[in-house]
């Protein structure tokens, strides 16, 4: 692939993924919380945010179950997307980072790229799991009618 359409496909992520977080965050401050955060009670669906009305956090009203689940989804979305801009950065920042380390130093440029995306990737992946796990007993909760998140 030539270096341009890469460069131009590695930028498109990196504006998509921004965006993402963007509308996640305006979401996240339009209901006032988030599902990851918040919890169901008798039925009702709760979201839950930290800092925004008080520091440990407040629930708010009660919204519609597609709301909950929307607000859900879009929390899981956040790993895959924050990892992929780091990644796309990483990999648009490779030439200069290499170019920058020492060949004399402990490790070379190449390494801590690769390491780096080990490392980003991994753990976005890790976190998205586990989001996508707790979101799967939520929805296991809701199917028996049980509470969750309380």
């Amino acid at each position: 692939m030539r270096r341009i359409i890469r460069n131009r496909i590695l930028i498109s992520v990196i504006a998509l993924g921004l965006l993402n977080f963007a509308l996640y965050t305006f979401f996240y401050w339009y209901f006032q919380g988030d599902a990851s955060n918040g919890f169901i009670r008798e039925g009702e669906f709760f979201l839950k945010g930290h800092f925004l009305r008080v520091p440990d956090g407040q629930a708010s009203e009660a919204v519609s179950k597609g709301v909950w689940i929307y607000s859900y989804l879009h929390s899981i979305t956040i790993w895959p997307t924050a990892g992929a801009v780091v990644i796309a950065m990483l990999i648009l920042s490779r030439p200069h980072i290499i170019a920058t380390i020492n060949s004399d130093s402990f490790f070379d440029g190449r390494l801590l790229v690769n390491g780096c995306l080990l490392v980003v990737a991994t753990v976005s992946v890790i976190s998205m799991a586990i989001f996508v796990f707790n979101f799967w007993q939520a929805l296991e909760a809701i199917r028996i009618g049980q509470d969750f998140g309380l």
